[in-house]
């Protein structure tokens, strides 16, 4: 039997309670705040506190992965989550709420270090580009549907229910990474402090690496400038009831989504992996281009950025392979240094659009073409051949 029949399952479970957690609590926050009797600035620091054990556990799993496995990193770094998850849901104060809200987020980011790395280790070839695709539309598809699914809960339950509701679902997906998940790692490497800084110097210093590490991260972080923005903009500007909003957003959903689905079969039609980043590239830009020409009305947003999407989605399997496979030797330090970087990049990026934002779409259309200019000009540095990396042989497969 093939012990990694149930991992596509498995590796998309993982990432169900850790991407939703980020952002299910933000329809709670009145609640909270009138709960715990604080204030509502106190209550939004949930998300800084969170946010800042995110960054410093993806700066940690990766290398701790190499050094004890993958397997046994997923299993702590998931309790971790779910001590903190079931700290939030029973939280008799702010300051239990947040330290509570930092642990989560130490946790939180096991899973998104460490499926891609899982990756990295299991699938080359087309199979690699199908399941970061096939992740990439989960992420999404989880990241968009966190605040309306936390709505609901909220009005359901209270606003414990969405803790609780993560709790339960790192409950389930740790159960079943403790029944089904296999260990990946091939050989173990001795780790330490100063390897562990080396090995984060050499990724920093190398350029392939930061252009094959921005690109990616930057169209995510474009992309999730608009979602943050998506809702004043269709139901405050364009005026639109909340069922028509939900309508637009998941055709933009959607279109990621299947785009990201089909990943590997474009890369294949389009002759490999190179094509398929200057054909995708072309279509990210020219979504962004229209949404910045036209985009003052509903469906005259809804349609470029569909079409940015689908550009994205396609070229993202290609982009983030190269940025693993530049050193393929240090697969969980580069994707630590990517998540850890991506985190970063969506909050500086989300916080400039959102501090300039005027009620129409020309601020969130600016900075959202800014990152991909960017993201496009990086998008054609070629990296080296890696003769025993995943590129290399991504591009046998399918070229």
């Amino acid at each position: 039997m093939n012990k990694h029949r149930f991992l596509p399952a498995l590796l998309v479970i993982t990432l169900i309670g850790t991407i939703m957690e980020l952002d299910m609590s933000v329809p709670s926050f009145p609640d909270i705040a009138e709960a715990l009797d604080t204030s509502g600035s106190s209550v939004q620091l949930t998300i800084t506190y969170n946010f800042f054990g995110y960054c410093l556990g993806a700066l940690a799993y990766g290398p701790l992965s190499d050094r004890f496995g993958r397997r046994k990193v997923m299993l702590i770094g998931n309790t971790i989550m779910l001590i903190g998850a079931l700290g939030c849901a029973v939280a008799p104060s702010i300051e239990f709420l947040l330290a509570s809200r930092l642990v989560q987020g130490v946790g939180a980011s096991t899973s998104v270090v460490l499926v891609f790395v899982i990756i990295g280790d299991v699938y080359r070839g087309n199979q690699l580009f199908k399941m970061f695709g096939l992740t990439n539309a989960a992420m999404s598809a989880f990241m968009t549907a966190a605040p309306a699914l936390g709505g609901l809960i909220n009005r359901a339950i209270g606003w414990r229910g969405n803790y609780a509701t993560v709790f339960a679902i790192t409950l389930a997906s740790l159960l079943l990474m403790m029944f089904f998940l296999p260990e990946t790692k091939g050989e173990l490497e001795k780790v330490s402090v100063k390897k562990v800084a080396g090995d984060y110097r050499k990724l920093l210093s190398s350029k392939e690496f930061i252009a094959a590490s921005l690109v990616p991260s930057l169209l995510f972080a474009a992309y999730m400038v608009f979602i943050a923005a998506s809702s004043f903009l269709y139901t405050d500007t364009f005026g639109l009831s909340t069922v028509e909003f939900a309508g637009h957003l998941l055709i933009v959903v959607a279109s990621f989504a299947v785009a990201s689905l089909l990943a590997s079969k474009v890369v294949t039609l389009l002759g490999g992996p190179e094509r398929t980043v200057v054909c995708s590239i072309a279509v990210t830009v020219a979504g962004i281009a229209l949404f910045l020409a036209f985009g003052e009305g509903a469906w005259a947003t809804t349609g470029p950025i569909a079409v940015f999407c689908i550009g994205f989605a396609t070229v993202y399997p290609v982009v983030f392979g190269r940025s693993m496979a530049v050193f393929p030797e240090l697969q969980g330090a580069a994707s630590s240094l990517t998540m850890s970087g991506r985190a970063l990049l969506v909050t500086l990026l989300t916080g400039i659009a959102s501090s300039l934002f005027t009620g129409d779409s020309i601020v969130t259309a600016g900075v959202m073409a800014a990152a991909v200019a960017v993201a496009a000009s990086l998008a054609f540095l070629k990296p080296k051949p890696a003769p025993d990396g995943v590129a290399a042989e991504a591009v046998a497969e399918t070229g």
